[in-house]
């Protein structure tokens, strides 16, 4: 134990080493704090953009699934390739055009004022509650849950001990952000990712090797090695999956937490490449979360878990030694720390442009803008502790929560909302502004709706059908009125070889979907 926990300590000060090693203090220009400077190289922008995406829920939550579905929880690693292959090649290159720092700038341009708001608003409360509180909460939880005994010193009490773990790391976070700023975040996430995917790759090895092999994955759980499921599945079904592509156009192309490194990057070449690179780890993810729970149901084919959610702490608890569960537990404060920091950021970054500069100091200067978003991270700091430990006492009162699920829902309520805005700032020609507010806004009544009269809908389905119908309230009377933008408007490329790149990254996921079928 004692080992564990100095490659802790290490791993602590590596990572505030590295954030506050870069120029800082009360001199940063806002372009600087908010945006690097607008200098990010692609190597940067791929890890911090995928170093932000993998949370402790995937290693829990993910991991535990796959135990129980197999190879169809891989499609929301898989596909989240359409998502980086849109931001890489329609939405980016606007933002670019634009020289916007905050996606709320660009639909301001084309949808006008109170659009911009009302996603900004909607974005803002989202990442203070939910965002950060679910990082924290899955972060903490993951870690006490697989290493409890480690923080035994804490107290007797295994929410109290998550308790402290979530203010401890929401803490930590919060200062290095607060002080470096994106620069810092992306440095810090650089560690972040290799720490993760070392340990990643540990698990998926250990897992295998316990199993015999790659190929006893078809000889002992042939029936989880598919990616696409029946359409009446009740958690994962293949027609689920056209929601989910729809869903990654908020999450790849509209989130400012995860766009943010490539609005600061240097070039659009910079940013297309760094994308396409991210896509290639987004397969390579796949392969480390979802592997290492068919192997389990494989080794424990005889004698089952009862929970799956006990999956990753199965494997950890019983094949790693001392030395290498330290690294499992840096691998978890990673995920937590590097999502909890980019969301502190842009956080930061939201309300310091759009709300304190864009409303309430019209006339901010840089010091004033930079203070503004350092503020914001110390009073979102306590909303997101305060929503994580809400989430924790939840999930100890009610242990068979499928705690997944219901919070996707409850981000599903506006996120379909920003798909219908970006598509509609992104695609259609001059749509007036007032029929964008109300589709947007209608997302919320037509999500009850379906729960009301089809409440054995799958989610993903129903994020489906709302995005069509409220996208179709501004499409049809925009496109009637406007006619479409020619094709070749949509895609932008900085050079004819990234088409290639992003074709081909396309086309190994249909080649996968193929052969996994």
């Amino acid at each position: 134990m004692a080992i564990d926990l100095v490659i802790v300590a290490i791993y602590f000060a590596l990572v505030m080493m590295a954030a506050l090693s870069g120029k800082g203090g009360k001199d940063m220009s806002s372009e600087e704090y908010f945006l690097s400077s607008r200098n990010l190289r692609w190597p940067s922008i791929a890890i911090s953009t995928i170093a932000t995406n993998v949370q402790g829920y995937q290693f829990l939550g993910m991991m535990g699934s796959a135990y129980l579905y197999g190879l169809a929880q891989a499609n929301f690693e898989i596909n989240a390739v359409t998502g980086l292959w849109m931001a890489a090649f329609i939405f980016v290159p606007l933002y670019l055009k634009d020289r916007v720092i905050t996606i709320t700038q660009f639909i301001k341009n084309r949808l006008g004022e109170r659009v911009a708001m009302a996603y900004s608003i909607a974005n803002i409360f989202l990442f203070a509650t939910v965002g950060l509180g679910a990082a924290l909460f899955w972060g903490a939880y993951a870690a006490e849950l697989v290493f409890g005994d480690y923080f035994a010193f804490i107290s007797d009490s295994r929410l109290s001990r998550v308790y402290v773990l979530i203010i401890g790391l929401g803490v930590f976070s919060a200062i290095y952000t607060y002080f470096g700023g994106l620069s810092a975040v992306v440095r810090t996430d650089i560690i972040q990712f290799t720490i993760l995917t070392i340990g990643g790759i540990v698990v998926l090895f250990t897992a295998i090797n316990h199993l015999g092999g790659w190929g006893q994955l078809y000889e002992k759980t042939p029936e989880l090695m598919h990616l696409h499921l029946p359409a009446d599945h009740d958690k994962l079904p293949w027609i689920g999956m056209f929601g989910l592509f729809l869903l990654n156009i908020n999450y790849w192309c509209a989130n400012q937490s995860v766009v943010q490194r490539s609005l600061a990057a240097r070039s659009l070449r910079e940013a297309q490449v760094g994308l396409m690179v991210g896509g290639v780890m987004k397969y390579f993810m796949a392969v480390i979360i979802i592997i290492p729970g068919i192997a389990l149901a494989g080794i424990l084919a005889d004698n089952p878990l009862s929970e799956p959610d006990q999956t990753f702490p199965y494997l950890v608890t019983n094949y790693l030694p001392v030395g290498v569960r330290g690294i499992i537990l840096c691998a978890l404060f990673a995920s937590l720390m590097s999502t909890v920091d980019s969301l502190f950021n842009s956080l930061a970054t939201l309300w310091s442009v759009d709300i304190y500069k864009g409303y309430l100091k019209k006339d901010a200067s840089d010091k004033d803008m930079v203070q503004a978003g350092r503020n914001t991270i110390l009073v979102t700091l306590l909303t997101g502790v305060t929503m994580g430990s809400i989430l924790a006492y939840v999930k100890f009162d009610n242990p068979e929560l499928a705690f997944t699920h219901t919070l996707n829902e409850l981000r599903y309520y506006i996120n379909t909302g920003i798909v219908v805005i970006i598509c509609a700032a992104a695609f259609l020609i001059a749509p007036k502004h007032r029929l964008a507010l109300f589709a947007f806004i209608s997302t919320i009544p037509l999500h009850r709706l379906f729960i009301h009269f089809v409440p054995e809908m799958n989610y993903l389905v129903r994020a489906l059908c709302v995005i069509l119908i409220a996208f179709a309230i501004i499409a049809i009377p925009t496109i009637i009125r406007n006619g479409w933008r020619k094709p070749s408007d949509y895609i932008k490329h900085a050079t004819p070889q990234l088409v290639w790149i992003g074709a081909a990254l396309l086309a190994v996921m249909a080649v996968l979907h193929v052969i996994f079928h």
